[in-house]
């Protein structure tokens, strides 16, 4: 049912709200492990040393593909959550801890030795812009809770 709380253009065709164009972007972020995991795949001679090049260390590379993995099964659950409604709730909860952790990841890895960079610091601000983001956005709570029919 709408409501006019969101303006009509974030509701589809079937009256439901739209998934906001930033949850796409704060997934890529999330999975961005996941997406150069596809690229370097994508590019067969390259994608070694593609790899090499983000993740030097492989044991980083694999650990860096668990935090993607909320991110990758929402964006495959997204086009059927009106099919799993209790499932795709969760989700929510699910892709703020995930966010939470990416957000602690990058200054571990600086405790760690890893040299402090550009590319490093900007993630750290991404990661705490789509953790506000993911956390105060209306629609997007709305998008997230169990509809009532």
């Amino acid at each position: 049912m709408k409501s006019i709380e969101f303006h009509p253009g974030d509701y589809d065709s079937h009256g439901r709200l739209r998934l906001p164009f930033l949850f796409w972007c704060v997934l890529l972020l999330q999975a961005r492990t996941w997406v150069l995991f596809v690229i370097a795949g994508a590019s067969r001679d390259q994608g070694n040393t593609l790899l090499n090049l983000f993740y030097p260390d492989h044991d980083s590379f694999w650990l860096g593909l668990i935090p993607g993995v909320p991110a990758v099964l929402a964006f495959l659950l997204s086009g059927r959550r009106f099919a799993f409604p209790v499932l795709w709730h969760g989700f929510r909860g699910l892709l703020i801890l995930a966010q939470s952790v990416l957000l602690c990841w990058q200054p571990v890895l600086w405790l760690m030795g890893e040299p402090v960079s550009g590319v490093g610091l900007a993630l750290v601000v991404l990661d705490i812009i789509a953790l506000i983001w993911l956390v105060t956005h209306r629609r997007l709570r709305a998008c997230f809770a169990i509809e009532k029919e």
